[in-house]
């Protein structure tokens, strides 16, 4: 995956990348919400005008660079709920994770403001749990219940989103086929 982060606590961004990078995850981080901004609207530029400083194959629509942004509620300069409603605005179907100790506030802001829920890591968390989240085991596991080869849907490196359609679609299967 391509994971855009955007974290103010330099240790704590690096201690992110490193763990996913192990995963062998693509990871760029920001230490404010600004740079996350122009990092992610110079990537969305490069790669729908074919620059090639952004391999093709790592971004699986023209208008999400990154299948996963990870933002830092709390962050200098232009905070990531800000950010988030900026990419939200010019890609509505970009997967964001907000990192927050202040749950509360953050999934009211979403809610109200964004008009759509996001995903949300209560901070503190273990690395496990941000792995966990960022490649979202749920699905998986949902996915192996089904019967599913997970190998086969690896392996065509799927966005989170198609991911998420595939799943819905095999539990419609499964429920058809329920007596």
């Amino acid at each position: 995956m391509n994971i855009l982060i955007a974290e103010d606590e330099r240790d704590i961004a690096l201690l992110y990348k490193d763990a996913l990078e192990a995963r062998k995850h693509k990871v760029t981080i920001t230490l404010n919400g600004e740079d996350c901004l122009k990092e992610y609207h110079d990537v969305t530029h490069d790669v729908k005008f074919g620059h090639e400083s952004v391999p093709a194959h790592c971004c699986s629509n023209i208008n999400s660079p990154f299948e996963v942004l990870l933002l830092d509620y709390r962050m200098p300069q232009i905070n990531g709920f800000e950010v988030a409603k900026e990419i939200l605005a010019v890609n509505s179907h970009q997967r964001i994770i907000f990192a927050s100790a202040h749950v509360k506030e953050t999934l009211e802001d979403s809610i109200k403001q964004l008009k759509q829920a996001v995903e949300l890591m209560q901070k503190p968390f273990t690395i496990k749990e941000l792995i966990d989240t960022i490649e979202d085991k749920e699905v998986y596991t949902e996915l192996q219940k089904l019967n599913m080869d997970l190998n086969i849907v690896k392996a065509s490196n799927p966005t989170h989103e198609q991911i998420m359609d595939l799943l819905e679609r095999l539990r419609r299967i499964e429920k058809m086929r329920t007596f």
